[in-house]
């Protein structure tokens, strides 16, 4: 059974987005932009919600071709185009970059992706992750906390129906006062 890791950058109060989608608080130092690219290698598929996916595409296609890239941010979007990635979405039609769009129910196909053999999933997007939480679906979760309050926005957790107790498994700092906690559910 594959494994559902859920992580992001988000806000000392909760928000992965200010209001109005700003994440301008969200600029990572050079080794957190490496902490997340590396995570990249050992993720066999990755999950959007559409309103993250088209976030990602829209810059991540391209920007090893921009003139001001750097060697990390080049890596970076080369390993993002050739990562297997699913999105789910009933409002648009098309994706590119190794991606496969799924219309339908998103919890029975996580579901089944979990079910098949293969390599660990990350998933991304408030509203699909706050679907698979509330599924019971997400094995992992990764929060890098930065220190800034924006009071509203987008939460990174949803209501639940029920308690999900977590076990810290690891902590590191980064520059910039930014805290990564990794978190396992317990089964």
């Amino acid at each position: 059974m594959r494994r559902l890791t859920y992580g992001m950058n988000l806000t000392l109060d909760g928000y992965i987005a200010a209001p109005g989608d700003d994440i301008g608080w969200s600029g990572p130092s050079d080794e957190l932009f490496q902490f997340w690219s590396d995570r990249l290698p050992a993720t066999e598929l990755t999950l959007y919600g559409r309103k993250l996916w088209q976030t990602m595409s829209s810059y991540w296609h391209t920007a090893d071709q921009q003139p001001h890239a750097t060697p990390a941010e080049s890596e970076f979007a080369r390993r993002w185009r050739d990562k297997a990635k699913v999105v789910f979405s009933s409002t648009i039609d098309k994706v590119d970059w190794n991606t496969r769009l799924v219309p339908g129910d998103a919890v029975a196909e996580i579901t089944r992706l979990k079910a098949e053999d293969g390599g660990p999933m990350d998933i991304g997007g408030a509203t699909l992750a706050g679907a698979a939480m509330r599924a019971g679906l997400i094995d992992e979760y990764v929060i890098a906390a930065h220190p800034v309050l924006v009071g509203g926005g987008t939460p990174f957790f949803t209501a639940l129906d029920s308690w999900v107790r977590l076990n810290l498994v690891e902590t590191r700092t980064f520059p910039g006062g930014v805290v990564v906690t990794r978190y396992e559910t317990k089964r």
